[in-house]
């Protein structure tokens, strides 16, 4: 289906299913109002009919057939891909499978031309980037010094890229990636209000480790580009 569409895709589907017919027939019943065998040597037999599987015992029967031998599948993919739940929703897009993709990434069994997966998948690419930035920024802190305590630190109220102690200092730092370098500096994302988020995250964190006396320092990291360039440390 990803690489000739869906209609193609139902198209083939249904020239193979009459191709493997062995017993006489003289009528081809299609669920629904397109005639996929049109313009092949079966397309003469076919009646195209809306609500077939509620009307027509044999396509009821057909229907029951293909429902059991797909969930069938999904099941023996369950064992293949486990942590997803396919014997439970059978591939279908419930809440549980969203968030399974979300956390564990897009399989083979996925219709990546299917707008919610495409979607899903864009977001994973963004977010392995973004992780791949933060830790090339974090390798950055360890090579000049700083001994990392934590790593997207987040509550319902803020989050902070990475955190980290030097000689003493606690600093919270932000992490900017731009693919490249025309796009402009992550820098430019740093606005007041965003600042102003910054201080609060960096408060939030030094009163809920009940920590005092605590010098803090902010820090931004701008990144670009394939090879994760730093671009600008500023210390704020």
């Amino acid at each position: 289906m990803d690489k000739i569409g869906l209609s193609q895709a139902l198209v083939e589907a249904t020239k193979r299913a009459v191709e493997q017919v062995r017993t006489y027939y003289d009528e081809i019943i299609i669920d629904g109002t397109v005639n996929f065998l049109k313009g092949t040597n079966k397309g003469k037999y076919v009646t195209t009919m809306k609500k077939a599987d509620l009307l027509i015992p044999a396509v009821s029967a057909a229907s029951i057939l293909a429902k059991v031998a797909r969930d069938d599948y999904m099941t023996q993919q369950a064992k293949t891909n486990p942590g997803y739940g396919f014997e439970r929703h059978v591939g279908y897009g419930t809440a549980k499978h969203s968030a399974a993709i979300n956390e564990l990434g897009i399989t083979p069994l996925h219709r990546l031309s299917f707008a919610p997966i495409k979607k899903m998948s864009a977001n994973n690419t963004t977010k392995q980037i973004g992780d791949e930035a933060e830790t090339f920024a974090a390798n950055y802190l360890k090579k000049h010094g700083h001994k990392i305590v934590e790593r997207n630190w987040k509550t319902k109220y803020c989050e902070i890229d990475i955190i980290s102690q030097k000689s003493g200092v606690i600093y919270f730092t932000e992490v900017k990636y731009r693919k490249n370098s025309n796009q402009g500096s992550g820098l430019d994302a740093i606005t007041k209000k965003k600042l102003n988020q910054m201080k609060f995250a960096a408060k939030f964190y030094t009163q809920s480790e009940h920590l005092t006396d605590t010098d803090m320092q902010l820090v931004v990291i701008s990144i670009s580009g394939k090879e994760y360039l730093i671009d600008n440390y500023i210390e704020i």
